[in-house]
Order: C-alpha cells, then sequence, then structure tokens
C-alpha cells in the first residue's frame, strides 16, 4: 500500500486541535487530581480509622467525627480505582445529568473524570510518599510546637514530594493517554479527530500513525519535563 504524506499534511490542523484539547483536558484534569489525590493522601496517611483504639482512648472527642474523613477517602479510592475509566466518565456524562438536573458538556465531563480518576491514584502515592518520611520528623515537629499544617507542608512535605515526583511522573504519562477514552461521549480530542479524519479517507496507516506520533511527543515532553524536575530536586 502507498504512503501518501499529503494525507498527513491535509490532516495536520485538525490533529493539532484535537493535541491541544487533549493537552487543556489533561492539564486541568492533573491539576484538579493533584488537589484531590494530595488532600486525600494527607487523610489517607495521618486521619485515624476507628479501628485505631490508642486514638480513641487519646481523644475521645476526635475520635468520634475523624474516622468518618479516613473512611470516605478509603471508600473514594476503593471505588475510582475498582471501576474503568469509561464507566466513570459515562456516568458523569449521561447518569449525572439525571440525578441532578444538570446539563454536563462532553469536555466538562471529560475533565472532572479525569480529576476523579487520576486523584484516586495520586492519593496513594501522595500517601506512600509520606508514610516513607520518618515518622521522627513528625515527632520532632510536634516536641517544637508546630501545628500538623506545618508539620507536614514544611517538614515532610519537601521531602515527601522529592519521593513521588518519579510515580507523579508516571501517572502524569497515564492520565494523558487515558484522554483517548474519551472518545466514548465525543469530545473532540486526538483520537476523536483521528477516527472522524480516517471515516472520510479510509487513510489507517497515515492518520493513525500520525496519531501515534503526537501522543509520543507530548508523553516525550512530559518525561523529560519530569526527570528535569526529579534531577534538580533529587535527594543527595
Amino acid at each position: 500500500m502507498d504512503f501518501d504524506f499529503q494525507v498527513i499534511i491535509d490532516a495536520l490542523p485538525d490533529l493539532w486541535k484535537g493535541a491541544q484539547l487533549t493537552i487543556k483536558i489533561t492539564l486541568l484534569g492533573l491539576i484538579g487530581g493533584v488537589l484531590l489525590g494530595g488532600l486525600v493522601g494527607v487523610i489517607l496517611a495521618y486521619v485515624p480509622s476507628w479501628a485505631d483504639k490508642e486514638f480513641r482512648q487519646k481523644h475521645p472527642i476526635e475520635s468520634l467525627w475523624l474516622p468518618i474523613l479516613s473512611w470516605i477517602a478509603q471508600a473514594y479510592v476503593l471505588l475510582i480505582r475498582g471501576t474503568p475509566m469509561v464507566v466513570q466518565v459515562m456516568f458523569i456524562y449521561f447518569a449525572f445529568p439525571l440525578i441532578f438536573q444538570i446539563r454536563v458538556d462532553g469536555t466538562t465531563a471529560a475533565i472532572a473524570t479525569l480529576i476523579i480518576n487520576s486523584g484516586a491514584y495520586i492519593a496513594e502515592i501522595v500517601r506512600g510518599s509520606l508514610l516513607s518520611v520518618s515518622k521522627g520528623l513528625y515527632e520532632a515537629g510536634q516536641a517544637m510546637g508546630l501545628p500538623f499544617h506545618k508539620i507536614v507542608s514544611k517538614i515532610i512535605g519537601p521531602i515527601a514530594f522529592r519521593r513521588m515526583i518519579p510515580a507523579l511522573g508516571n501517572q502524569c504519562i497515564i492520565s494523558l493517554k487515558d484522554t483517548s477514552i474519551f472518545i466514548v461521549i465525543g469530545v473532540a480530542e486526538l483520537t476523536r479527530q483521528g477516527q472522524e479524519i480516517m471515516a472520510t479517507n479510509y487513510r489507517a496507516i497515515e492518520i493513525w500513525g500520525t496519531v501515534a506520533f503526537f501522543y509520543l511527543v507530548m508523553t516525550g515532553i512530559f518525561a523529560i519535563a519530569l526527570k528535569i524536575i526529579e534531577k534538580r530536586m533529587r535527594i543527595l
């Protein structure tokens, strides 16, 4: 079969538009996912559950409501990690409007799904990184009379962040590629654009080869940027 470069040149404007939307969804989704995942990760790492007898004895009042946060965080992570992303976006796009009588457009549904989905995985990354830091640093902060938020943000957080960079980078790349799933709700991201172009000219090799190249470039840029950040923040 002949390979026609003109097909690629003609398709580039539409594919570029799709790539721009893919980047937009990815960045907004990851920003929201990091914020949500960071909060949930802190809760998973430091908020005790009802099973913590020592905490219930020392803090009888707090033990009545704080474990609820831990339970909600655990349930959220279990639910999101245990269901396919395509089911999640279908629920938000089709079921959510029926339940709350609020129309959700495709792009908004895609961003919301990526925030919720990536947040669950980032929460586990954050939890693991926080717990990997020596408990002595937390106790030292308490001995200095620092409040909890300052201990986490000023002492434990910077060390944990350095350790979570590789895992966060991997999640960023996964989330970028996962945006192709949003083709099921008609979002005009890169994969959708490729599908529509190929449906008109039937040039699968040229179109899907170019789509793959676009994804490779975007993930490559992510990987290089994260390598630079990791190198600059490496713990000696």
